[in-house]
């Protein structure tokens, strides 16, 4: 039976005792909660493991809790005590588990042997370290070319084992390296690196201390980096305006109770967190900070009009940056109407948020996203850049571009090389360094990889970690796409639904966890590193027994299959995996910025890679921070819906038990949803305009006009604070609807914050 589905209070605030209550659940859910505990307290600390979860910064000054209720999540979702052994195998074809949800198969908790697919009884087999590794060797050296091969690498990986990778994958012969960060924030790289030089954010944690004001724009920290909201608050305490851009009204940006306050938790209290808060529509982010740069360009004409001085950092932009009259021009050739139609907002909520910028001599943008997957997102970056130049906020100390990354190192590993457009600089130093020939032509990302196993250009996948096939859109054609290969590999922790559309020949290679200790033939317990959103690279040594005796590190996985593919006259693999000691001095010598890397890793905090926009130093062509001048959109997914009847433009976001693709439980308790995912929400008068009831059933129908038909069934209708004319919903239930086709401008990242869909009963109806 269907059960109800009910709206949250909103008085209620995020954190506080649901945390709390929510933290203990999933630690007696792992049926291991006192290890669990235990881990918890070595979360982020310099002598424990950095949490599997999300990137957000560590404090320099240390704290004995730094860890948050989805980082419980996290560790107990890999320290469980639950296994999924060969014998499970024996007992369930592949073609049953695709039937069950991605909740049910990694439910079955942790991997334990290394398992391959046996096509004649529909099921994976146990086998050995040594035969896997070579047939996978025997495979790859099959190919007709090394760019028949796609090495797919998730955000999770060690800046050890992501190196190692593309080592192995360039020694091979190829560039293909679709990656995690292809569907999150490639805008954001590719944005940045044109306007500022870099494509990091120029901002460190003791920033949001200093800040008189915070532009939060397309995320929601309550679920996606819990921690953050932390940061936020005290911010907000302390006098800081933190400034709002969500479509949705989100529970955590509201008020917040912060679980590890005593005093507050006794009291029952909460602060409030934004102090304004504004819903634009999908897409409609670039038009609102369009009109905050014309509100700030009025304001500097009439400053100088009555004798004032300019209300503009005249310095910075004479001396840091480059095409300021042009953006001006674009500028004051948006109109207001224009503005406004495309934003959402009204040209009087513009202006109070340009007061408010103008108001703070130290301001920060942040953003995620709700930014990042739409077709005109780099553009929607640079937009925000734009706005942060017009008074120098960037390399100051309370100010800067910042975008949150998701998975804890996916800054890490394009960092070490992780790059399917390396720059030249990085394959000259790994010839000098090994003395093997680096491929220089570009390979695929992750559009570019699926499109390549669909046409049969590319034959085998490896998965260095993720769930390439839920990540990823058009799941109805990805998983066409992998069945397809003559070699799939995947290296993982648990069972998930990329392993259940195997190759020809097809592996399931389990590996050790962050939270377990890793420890070389002699006894040594190796750590690992990691990068998080503000480029402080610090240690990571797990303090759990591991899941299986049979696991082998990420680390040791690679070194396998490269020993057996390429082997070991250039590079001494099982050197490497013995002593990840070596591999940081490899990388320290090929890869800029890494200079004593085996010496200040094991610093309290580790250390910071050297940002030279963050110093106003620009290594832009022109060697100042760029203008961008680029136009509205003619029209965003959103307004094209409002032109055609019954059409709705639908976003894809994270539950509050969920992380990427990793589903903790089946409860969105700040929004309301308990018990299932199968849900879709809407403004209560469009509900009523299309005479719909709450908890009513609805078939989500795509409108993408490529002769591909794509339906999600089933989902009920909740009420929602957000646009009329916009839907939304859990990801990766609703990547069916998003197409394979479109994708950002500049970055190929799929659009799926801006699908058109329609709605309709249900089939069966």
């Amino acid at each position: 039976m269907d059960q109800p589905v009910a709206t949250p209070k909103r008085s209620s605030a995020a954190g506080g005792w649901g945390a709390l209550k929510s933290c203990g659940k999933h630690l007696l859910s792992s049926r291991a909660p006192l290890s669990g505990a235990r881990a918890m307290l070595k979360a982020n600390q310099p002598d424990g493991f950095d949490c599997p979860g999300c990137a957000w910064g560590d404090p320099a000054h240390g704290s004995s809790f730094e860890f948050c209720e989805n980082g419980v999540k996290a560790v107990s979702w890999e320290a469980t005590d639950k296994r999924t052994p060969p014998k499970f195998f024996a007992k369930h074809t592949v073609s049953e588990l695709r039937g069950w949800t991605d909740y049910a198969l990694e439910g079955e908790g942790r991997l334990t042997h290394p398992m391959r697919y046996d096509a004649g009884s529909d099921r994976y087999v146990p086998t050995t370290w040594a035969d896997a590794f070579a047939a996978i060797g025997a495979a790859l050296r099959a190919l007709a070319s090394p760019d028949q091969a796609e090495f797919y690498t998730s955000g999770r990986a060690s800046n050890e084992a992501a190196y190692l990778y593309q080592l192995f994958a360039r020694h091979y012969g190829t560039n293909n390296f679709p990656d995690c960060s292809n569907m999150c924030h490639e805008a954001s790289g590719v944005a940045l690196q044109a306007a500022i030089g870099i494509g990091k954010g120029t901002v460190l944690l003791e920033d949001f201390e200093k800040a008189d004001a915070i532009f939060v724009v397309g995320q929601n920290p309550g679920t996606n980096h819990p921690r953050m909201l932390g940061d936020l608050r005290r911010a907000a305490t302390r006098g800081a305006r933190v400034v709002v851009f969500n479509p949705v009204r989100e529970r955590g940006l509201e008020r917040f109770a912060d679980p590890q306050n005593t005093v507050e938790m006794l009291r029952g209290a909460s602060a409030p967190v934004a102090s304004h808060y504004y819903q634009p529509r999908l897409g409609g982010d670039m038009a609102a900070f369009r009109g905050i740069a014309k509100a700030v360009f009025a304001a500097d004409d009439a400053a100088l009009a009555a004798g004032k001085p300019s209300v503009l950092d005249r310095s910075f932009l004479a001396h840091h940056t480059e095409g300021l009259a042009a953006y001006r021009a674009v500028v004051d050739a948006t109109t207001w109407e224009a503005i406004e139609d495309q934003s959402g907002l009204s040209r009087a909520d513009i202006e109070v948020a340009a007061e408010v910028y103008l108001g703070a001599d130290k301001v920060i943008c942040t953003w995620a996203m709700g930014v990042t997957q739409h077709r005109h997102s780099v553009a929607t970056i640079r937009e925000l850049a734009n706005v942060l130049f017009l008074r120098g906020h960037v390399g100051r100390p309370g100010t800067g571009l910042c975008p949150v990354r998701g998975h804890s190192n996916v800054q890490g590993d394009r960092t070490v090389g992780i790059n399917e457009k390396p720059p030249a600089a990085l394959l000259d130093a790994l010839e000098a360094e090994f003395g093997f020939p680096a491929p220089r032509q570009h390979g695929h990302n992750v559009i570019a990889a699926i499109g390549a196993m669909l046409d049969g250009s590319s034959k085998a996948f490896i998965g260095l970690g993720g769930n390439f096939a839920r990540a990823t859109p058009d799941t109805a054609l990805v998983a066409k796409a992998l069945s397809s290969c003559e070699l799939t590999v995947h290296i993982a922790t648990k069972l998930n639904h990329s392993h259940l559309v195997p190759g020809r020949v097809a592996y399931l290679l389990p590996c050790l966890g962050r939270t377990e200790i890793d420890r070389n033939p002699q006894g040594k317990i190796q750590i690992v590193t990691v990068e998080d959103s503000m480029s402080m690279v610090h240690g990571s040594g797990g303090i759990n027994k591991p899941a299986s005796k049979e696991l082998l590190s990420e680390i040791a996985i690679i070194a396998g299959m490269a020993q057996a593919t390429v082997g070991s006259e250039k590079v001494d693999w099982a050197g490497l995996a013995e002593d990840y000691d070596r591999i940081r001095d490899l990388i320290e010598r090929t890869i800029p910025g890494f200079t004593g890397y085996n010496v200040r890793v094991r610093r309290p905090r580790g250390f910071m890679l050297r940002n030279l926009a963050a110093e106003r130093n620009f290594e832009t062509a022109t060697g100042r921070a760029n203008f961008s001048a680029d136009r509205l959109p003619e029209a965003t997914e959103h307004q094209r819906a409002g032109q055609a009847p019954g059409t709705f433009v639908l976003q894809t976001f994270r539950s509050h038990d969920q992380y990427n693709t990793t589903i903790y439980g089946l409860d969105d308790r700040y929004r309301g949803v308990y018990g299932e995912r199968r849900v879709v929400f809407a403004h209560p008068d469009d509900l009523a305009e299309i005479r719909a009831l709450t908890g009513d059933r609805v078939d989500i129908v795509g409108t993408h006009q490529d002769g591909v038909t794509r339906v999600a069934e089933g989902f009920r209708l909740v009420p929602f604070d957000m646009p009329r004319g916009s839907l939304a919903g859990y990801y990766p239930e609703l990547n069916v609807l998003v197409p394979l086709s479109t994708f950002g401008e500049g970055s190929d990242t799929p659009t799926s914050k801006s699908v058109m869909v329609q709605l309709r009963a249900p089939a069966a109806a």
